[in-house]
């Protein structure tokens, strides 16, 4: 078993609103709630890593209450289990006094058909002893009852928002780097930052594994890059439709000309020769199509699909 203390995720977790690196006019809001010591139900959406789940346990713990996680990505995809562990947590009585919470973290992987419905029915039950925030990539794929039934708060984050929030997050990473005595180009780590801005989690992640080295330098950003290209060719290998969507999801805010590009770089290492004529098609049309889409998230996974379905891989 991994503890929590090891990964630094969850060892420089912020305990506290202050401490979250959001845009202002999020953390007034998220400010307000503790000072109100009043959480109404929340639906927060957004991208993956930028501080959803993070903000949702800074409050909880500020207010001092009683709260538990469930992962709907794996925990939530029943209704027994949501029943079981939900009625057990939020009829009983909280410890600490005042409300309880349940923090229902990637609620958007529950089933919409099924077990959303009875999570909705769930927040009516124990309305008056526990509150409910749900965390989620795609807003859209949480049902209408449940959006009438929370304050829906999307983390979109503004132009001006984004130098302001990465000089933070480069100052807290430099901290972390140098209470653990890693040696770092400063100018290589501002890459790292801004490759994966705003997931946050994913940097932190990619900096502890190449930590073990003891330096962070420009040797590592081509590693970097090649471990993630590999990663994805794993998944379309595999035939793994929501991996490759949550790749797309920590991978979409870059370049995505880049990523065409890197994918048909590759081809001929992770695909098999009969394949690479097609893949290259595919690739050209969905890279001609990125010039004119709407949503670019959208137009990659199409294209991920399809090469996923249509091709064969190493």
């Amino acid at each position: 078993m991994v503890r929590d203390d090891f990964l630094w995720v969850e060892k420089y977790r912020p305990k506290t609103v202050s401490e979250t690196i959001l845009p202002d006019d999020l953390k007034t809001t998220f400010q307000t709630f503790v000072d109100q010591k009043n959480i109404p139900n929340l639906l927060l959406s957004g991208g993956s890593g930028v501080g959803k789940t993070t903000v949702a346990r800074a409050m909880l713990e500020e207010l001092d209450t009683d709260y538990m996680m469930i992962n709907g990505s794996d925990e939530g995809r029943t209704i027994d289990t949501l029943r079981v562990k939900i009625k057990q947590f939020a009829s009983s009585v909280s410890l600490a006094g005042g409300r309880k919470y349940v923090i229902l973290d990637e609620a958007d992987y529950i089933n919409p058909e099924s077990t959303q419905p009875a999570l909705r029915a769930f927040m009516e039950e124990f309305s008056r002893n526990c509150g409910f925030i749900l965390t989620c990539n795609f807003a859209n794929k949480i049902i209408a009852p449940l959006h009438s039934r929370c304050s829906v708060i999307n983390f979109t984050l503004l132009k001006e928002d984004k130098p302001k929030m990465a000089k933070a997050f480069m100052t807290r990473t430099i901290n972390i780097l140098e209470e653990h005595d890693i040696e770092y180009d400063q100018k290589c780590l501002a890459e790292i930052i801004m490759k994966y801005f705003p997931d946050n989690r994913r940097v932190l992640n990619e900096l502890q594994r190449y930590s073990a080295t003891g330096k962070i330098d420009a040797g590592i950003l081509v590693n970097v890059s090649d471990e993630n290209m590999k990663e994805l060719m794993k998944h379309l290998k595999s035939k793994k439709f929501t991996d490759v969507r949550k790749w797309v999801g920590k991978n979409i805010d870059g370049n995505v000309t880049d990523i065409f590009r890197r994918i048909y770089d590759q081809a001929s290492i992770y695909a098999k020769p009969e394949s690479i004529p097609q893949i290259v098609v595919i690739l050209a049309d969905y890279q001609y199509k990125a010039a004119f889409v709407a949503d670019h998230e959208l137009n990659m996974m199409a294209c991920l699909t399809e090469l996923m379905v249509e091709c064969e891989w190493r």
